[in-house]
């Protein structure tokens, strides 16, 4: 993945809100917009705001069913995230073991 993909990513969910959508999602297969709004005691605005910004990234797909737009995770997406957290994970050499 490159670098500013990452960082794009990253950035997405360095907002605590944004961090508990994802938890959320992580949870659930599929949350409609409006579900979001009630758990984390936010404006409707605030949270499509947040959800854009999760769109945008890459880390979450919509579909839409009658007027309501419906988020879910994307997985590749979260896995890349993981990899590229897990790479700063130090590595410990034998000789230091």
């Amino acid at each position: 993945m490159a670098e500013a993909e990452s960082a794009r990513q990253l950035k997405a969910l360095a907002h605590p809100i944004r961090l508990a959508m994802m938890q959320r999602l992580a949870e659930e297969p599929e949350i409609c917009a409006c579900d979001f709004g009630d758990a984390f005691a936010v404006s409707q605005p605030t949270v499509s705001e947040h959800l854009r910004v999760l769109r945008e990234a890459g880390l979450v797909r919509t579909r839409r069913e009658g007027t309501t737009i419906c988020y879910a995770a994307v997985p590749e997406a979260v896995a890349q995230v993981a990899e590229v957290i897990g790479a700063l994970q130090p590595r410990v050499s034998a000789a230091a073991a």
